[in-house]
């Protein structure tokens, strides 16, 4: 073979190679995982009814994907704010409820369950009666700025007699402040009766 048939061939190549390399975006083999806002969803997700001021929403977030995804936030039109809540139990036994700092982890091919007496989205500063029959909309962002949405009925419940104090209930809250339970509400802060 001649050089200018050597050389003619070794473009080729290279422009084989170099076309390839355009095709394929010069990514790595591995994949990027998906956004945490594709692979959550809601089931079961319930609002408490409440003529005004504070009320709750509860369900279970399922993630589909191999890698635990963190909620950082959560906005509903309905409320003033919204905010990720737990309850803890101190040394005494007695319960409060408080934000959560880090957010909502959802473990890898797991779930979490919001519930009453456990983790929720407290909706505080209710723009107006929460009535049972209607469906809120509800927007969660997690840690890589995904979102998603998702709708929740609202549902009359008895449990979940909260007493806040009236700093709270005029919803200027200082949000590194905890909020006692009323313990014979049935379980500290969203519980049954």
């Amino acid at each position: 073979m001649n050089t200018n048939t050597r050389l003619r061939t070794t473009r080729r190549v290279s422009i084989v190679a170099a076309a390839l390399l355009v095709l394929t975006g010069c990514s790595p083999v591995a994949e990027a995982s998906s956004a945490a806002g594709e692979s959550v969803t809601m089931t079961d997700g319930w609002v408490k009814a409440a003529p005004e001021g504070m009320t709750a929403a509860f369900g279970t977030l399922t993630n589909d994907s191999d890698e635990d995804v963190v909620v950082v936030s959560a906005t509903t039109e309905v409320a003033g704010s919204t905010e990720l809540h737990e309850i803890v139990v101190d040394d005494a036994g007695k319960s409060t409820m408080r934000e959560v700092e880090n957010g909502f982890t959802i473990p890898a091919d797991g779930s979490l369950t919001l519930e009453p007496g456990a983790d929720h989205l407290m909706l505080m500063g209710l723009t107006g009666p929460v009535v049972a029959g209607e469906e809120l909309s509800f927007t969660l962002t997690f840690a890589d700025d995904s979102t998603m949405t998702f709708t929740a009925p609202v549902k009359d419940y008895s449990g979940a007699q909260e007493e806040y104090s009236d700093h709270d209930m005029d919803h200027d809250m200082d949000h590194d402040s905890d909020h006692e339970m009323d313990d014979e509400s049935g379980h500290e802060g969203h519980g049954e009766n």
